[in-house]
């Protein structure tokens, strides 16, 4: 490899990468180094020397003690052109998480493990591990187990597994439940809720299922057919969609996202409308319900209705 001049961020940008990548090798040849940085032999010697005058700011920040100096093992070096890093200043002394930072984050891994295809790997397996040994106190304990989906999740993790169709029971808003038999593809959360994405064989096209709605699931011995078809994003509309209005607080609009990406918004003042497009207009009732006083339905009417007797119906579990 021809030399070619180094720029000083360019040098500190390195030099910053090098020490980690050192740390990890243990021993690695200059050649080995140079390679992977795509730097000369010589200019990574240049680079490698400079860390022994790299380290902790003494008091004022003005001079360091031996110790606060990164340093190499000399003889190594010269005589094998083998990099070796005797002494890393500060890297140990990482700020760790507290118990409370780590709890949080394990809260997201479990709920991100519990995802079909996602927990499998080992991979999120590992990363709980590490946080719990990386936190500055033992984390309290933390599991994140949707109850109301949770036996729908873990069938379609094992139909994904065997390569199989699900069939279940769907109960749509203010419909009769319809037996559905479906290729899984996807299960995603949005907005705290738990949807499946497959290819329905009763309607003979991807569908999106609420898994709060769905009961009664049963591997079947068809094999998947449609696991490779492009899928729609979640909330992508439909020509068969329904059109709705709805009017909102503007300081919420960041909590609506998923249902504003697509819709048509007007107004400038504390509220504003929203002309969108959904598979079931009367399942606006939980948006309104969510959002109580700042979404208010107006359009169409029979999803007002159903918002309304919604409301009803929840009062009604308190008197």
């Amino acid at each position: 490899m021809s030399a070619k001049p180094l720029l000083a961020t360019d040098r500190a940008a390195l030099i910053l990468q090098l020490v980690p990548y050192l740390i990890g090798k243990g021993e690695v040849s200059v050649a080995e180094a140079a390679d992977a940085f795509e730097v000369t032999p010589e200019q990574m010697r240049e680079m490698v020397e400079k860390l022994t005058v790299i380290g902790l700011p003494g008091d004022g920040g003005f001079w360091q003690m031996a110790n606060d100096l990164f340093d190499i093992d000399w003889d190594l070096l010269d005589e094998q052109g083998i990099i070796s890093i005797t002494n890393s200043v500060g890297l140990e002394r990482t700020p760790r998480l507290t118990a409370r930072e780590a709890a949080a984050l394990l809260a997201g891994l479990q709920l991100a493990a519990s995802l079909p295809g996602v927990g499998d790997s080992g991979v999120v397996q590992g990363l709980l591990a590490k946080l719990a040994r990386g936190a500055s106190a033992a984390p309290a304990d933390v599991i994140v187990a949707p109850d109301a989906v949770d036996d729908v999740r873990v069938r379609v993790a094992e139909a994904l597994r065997h390569g199989v169709a699900v069939s279940f029971t769907y109960h749509a808003p203010d419909h009769e439940p319809t037996t559905r038999t479906v290729d899984p593809v996807k299960v995603h959360i949005a907005g705290g809720q738990w949807y499946l994405q497959g290819w329905c064989h009763l309607r003979e096209a991807m569908r999106t299922f609420h898994l709060e709605r769905v009961s009664d699931v049963r591997l079947t011995d068809i094999p998947i057919a449609h696991g490779s078809d492009a899928v729609p994003d979640l909330f992508e509309p439909s020509e068969t969609d329904a059109v709705a209005e709805v009017r909102y607080r503007a300081t919420i609009a960041t909590l609506l996202a998923d249902f504003l990406d697509r819709a048509t918004v007007t107004g400038d003042g504390e509220f504003r409308d929203a002309r969108l497009r959904v598979a079931d207009e009367r399942s606006l009732k939980r948006l309104a319900a969510r959002h109580g006083g700042d979404v208010e339905i107006l359009a169409p009417e029979s999803a007002r209705r159903a918002a309304a007797a919604w409301a009803e119906a929840g009062l009604a579990q308190y008197r």
